[in-house]
């Protein structure tokens, strides 16, 4: 992978940590206040989709290792 393409790639992975982080506050915080459960369940769905997102590209700029 190109230098700039690999960097492009790791500031969309910084921005989705940064998100994945927040949605775990706002989740923290529902639960707290005593939130609808199904709207924190949706919350929950929201954060694996970002979680499943930073897993691929993380895929993408660490290089697999054959044995």
């Amino acid at each position: 992978m190109p230098d700039q393409d690999q960097a492009d790639v790791r500031l969309i992975v910084a921005r989705l940590r940064q998100e994945h982080e927040d949605f775990d506050a706002a989740i923290n915080a529902m639960i707290e206040v005593g939130c609808d459960q199904l709207r924190v369940q949706r919350m929950k769905k929201k954060k694996l989709v970002i979680k499943d997102k930073l897993t691929k590209l993380e895929d993408q700029i660490i290089p697999d290792i054959t044995a």
